[in-house]
């Protein structure tokens, strides 16, 4: 223990000499779940869509006093009137608006005479979320416009009563289990990776082989040291990001007790992962080439962004093996429902596993010679 512990405390020294490693490894992550975390978890508004009135009649008056109803009050879009299609399509094209109702002739007679007159929604569709929020937008308009004006007494239509479980999620919430595992990743990334090849590139790494310490020693205090560091990271995500997330209860010690063993774990399996990749390489530009491509194949496949169920089977069959996908599942379960041990047992087996193989193929990998 001695050798090990004298490998990790050289680690940590010369980690916190660097502090531009620890800013790095902490404040980006905490950027990304602001800046992504915003970017995404807000609702689309106050998009452009262009009203053309080819029918001018009541019907079509009290469509379009709809429409402007929703620009009033939720401003899921603004309406721009249009007397000439030609001249919608030419703006839609062009980028100025989003989408164009169309009132069709004849519209209102048809709708008097209950013929089910159509409208139309011409939208541009190379933007999938804004099309999304339009088409959602216009099909709950029409519901209401459809409505009878008085409704009946007695219905024998079934109805869905929709009962949430838990308080509402904001997507920055839903972000943050992947923010954590992606600072555990980082700090694993440079402590693991960049900074090993580093060593054998400048000769630090030669003062250990002459030394009798052991390979599954020298792999070891590598894991620990390295751990130690994205241990850090990880804190820092778990207290300082429930703060700026949100989480109710932020400072819960049990879960926050139950959060450190999966923080320590999370980071002793990508900090083993790291050892395994790198534990051959001795180029120190190799680790700097890979980072975008693990960050890439691990980091997104894993759900932290996007539930897994939607991904096709070659990505699913990524997902298996993936630690970050155990890890994220972990994290979600202990920051966003406060679960107990029982729900977040496979992800600590999964993660106990996978450290236990990896630093054992890192050690037989590893040569004690330059």
């Amino acid at each position: 223990m001695y050798r090990i512990w004298a490998i990790i405390e050289r680690d940590l020294r010369r980690f916190r000499r660097s502090p531009t490693l620890v800013v790095v490894s902490i404040i980006m992550p905490l950027v990304q779940l602001l800046v992504l975390g915003y970017a995404f978890g807000g609702k689309v508004k106050n998009l452009q869509i262009g009203v053309v009135d080819e029918d001018h009649a009541v019907p079509a008056v009290k469509l379009k006093e709809m429409c402007q109803a929703i620009a009033a009050n939720a401003r899921t879009f603004e309406t721009v009137a249009y007397s000439d299609r030609a001249a919608a399509m030419r703006d839609l094209r062009n980028g100025k608006i989003n989408g164009i109702l169309d009132i069709p002739p004849q519209f209102s007679r048809k709708m008097l005479a209950g013929a089910n007159p159509r409208v139309a929604l011409i939208e541009d569709n190379t933007d999938q979320f804004s099309s999304s929020a339009l088409g959602s937008a216009l099909s709950g308009m029409l519901e209401t416009y459809n409505a009878p004006p008085v409704p009946a007494r007695t219905t024998a239509s079934a109805m869905l009563s929709v009962v949430e479980v838990y308080p509402y999620v904001p997507y920055i919430q839903y972000l943050l289990p992947g923010t954590i595992v992606l600072a555990i990743f980082v700090s694993a990334m440079i402590g693991g990776g960049i900074i090993f090849i580093d060593d054998k590139a400048r000769g630090l790494h030669e003062g250990y082989l002459v030394t009798p310490i052991r390979k599954f020693e020298l792999i070891l205090g590598f894991t620990f040291s390295g751990a130690a560091k994205a241990i850090i990271a990880g804190l820092v995500l778990v207290t300082a990001g429930s703060l700026i997330a949100g989480i109710p209860d932020p400072f819960n010690p049990l879960r926050l007790a139950r959060m450190l063993l999966l923080v320590v774990l999370t980071a002793l399996a990508l900090i083993s992962m790291m050892f395994l990749i790198m534990v051959r390489v001795n180029d120190p530009l190799v680790p700097r080439a890979i980072f975008g491509l693990l960050n890439t194949v691990l980091f997104f496949p894993s759900g932290a962004v996007y539930p897994t169920a939607s991904f096709p089977p070659w990505m699913k069959a990524i997902t298996v093996v993936d630690p970050f996908t155990y890890a994220v599942h972990g994290f979600k379960n202990l920051v966003l429902k406060n679960t107990g041990p029982m729900a977040i047992g496979g992800d600590i087996a999964f993660l106990l596993g996978f450290t236990v193989l990896a630093m054992g193929a890192a050690t037989l990998l590893f040569r004690r010679t330059l």
